[in-house]
């Protein structure tokens, strides 16, 4: 007899219990420890850019794109190859089998005060139907900001950290092997200019609105340096006055940042992610009073194999066949008091008691947020 049971019984799940186990140590924690203004601001106008450029990378070993099907890797080489005095006729550009060849998109990260000479770490990506990009090499490559000039050039070896083989009829690839990365692998060539040293302050612009932190962190400065120093304008940003000689001035962000803030409670959340599901509560998350009722199905279907047996002198002959049972049952459900003011704890332990799966519990807590009893932000990532 076959057997199949597909049953959701009502006991703790493992991974709920370790869950349960990881909210319990951060609701024991304790206050709040102090942390930095650097850790919870930035200074206005120092910040990266994104660099992005169009390159070629050869020398692949028959790993390249196929460029009857990609024609900007035909085209891309063409023009690379006229920049070094070398024509060929659209037609035969049109018919080239360039399988050591492959299309790419060049980024990179231009952090704030980048000067030209100073190197870049890359990352370079397949753009056509290129199996592999190991042991390539990318030629030279201009990278450009938003506001099309060019920034820095790109060029290297690119290091592929994946293998691939394919033997038989079979296949195995560990890794990604269409994306490299070439540590150092571009040159600065022209620098962003920032605002730091221009007019009489400068702005911190903290990592989250919140009106609390924004007036701690201009608390903290005024202890520091003085009141009138800094004055908070929103929930988040924090103006400061500083000194104009730009060595003064570097040294009093440096000291600036350094300064401890007490860190404040921050509002209540949970946020689910519905594709692995994901449920983290951080420790202000309360319920109000509620009750939860959870019921499970259990659906059991097996097979008995039954001989049929024709008549005497029918002609018919002996065969076996199959009989379906479908049995399905309901479990009663449980019913859980949730008291008014429950804590983090209480909310892990009242669902861990459930044994609810993942789904579940996305689903009971959406609908306790429905039904006005979670204090919280139900996001949904």
């Amino acid at each position: 007899m076959t057997h199949w049971n597909h049953a959701v019984t009502p006991r703790s799940r493992p991974w709920l219990s370790g869950l349960c186990l990881a909210f319990l140590l951060a609701a024991s924690g304790g206050a709040w420890s102090a942390t930095r203004i650097k850790e919870v601001a930035a200074i206005e106008g120092v910040r990266s850019n994104q660099l992005t450029g169009f390159g070629l990378v050869v020398g692949l070993d028959g790993t390249g794109d196929q460029t009857t099907q990609m024609p900007y890797t035909s085209q891309g080489l063409a023009n690379y190859m006229k920049q070094l005095g070398l024509t060929l006729p659209a037609a035969q550009v049109a018919q080239l089998q360039m399988k050591n060849v492959a299309a790419v998109l060049v980024t990179a990260q231009l952090p704030a005060f980048a000067r030209p000479g100073q190197s870049l770490d890359i990352n370079v990506s397949s753009l056509g139907n290129a199996k592999s990009l190991k042991g390539g090499t990318l030629i030279s490559t201009p990278l450009k900001g938003v506001d099309g000039e060019v920034y820095a050039l790109a060029q290297g070896n690119l290091i592929v950290a994946g293998a691939g083989a394919a033997a038989g009829g079979s296949k195995v690839t560990v890794n990604h092997l269409s994306v490299g990365r070439i540590p150092d692998g571009a040159q600065v060539e022209r620098a962003v200019p920032t605002n730091l040293q221009e007019g009489d302050s400068i702005s911190l612009s903290l990592n989250s609105s919140d009106f609390q932190t924004a007036r701690k962190v201009a608390q903290a400065i005024n202890r520091k340096f003085g009141s009138g120093i800094a004055q908070a304008q929103d929930g988040r940003t924090v103006q400061v006055k500083a000194p104009g000689n730009p060595n003064d001035r570097v040294n009093f962000i440096a000291e600036m940042e350094e300064l401890p803030i007490e860190s404040s409670v921050a509002a209540a959340k949970v946020i689910i992610n519905s594709r692995t599901g994901s449920i983290v509560l951080n420790q202000a998350v309360t319920l109000g009073p509620c009750a939860i009722a959870h019921g499970n199905l259990s659906i059991s279907i097996s097979s008995t194999p039954v001989v049929s047996q024709p008549g005497a002198l029918s002609g018919g002959q002996t065969v076996v066949t199959e009989k379906a049972n479908i049995d399905i049952k309901s479990e009663p459900g449980k019913l859980i008091q949730i008291p008014a003011a429950a804590q983090l704890t209480d909310v892990v332990k009242a669902l861990n008691s459930l044994g609810a799966t993942p789904q579940d519990l996305l689903a009971i807590l959406q609908a306790i947020k429905s039904a006005g009893a979670l204090n919280a932000e139900l996001e949904v990532i």
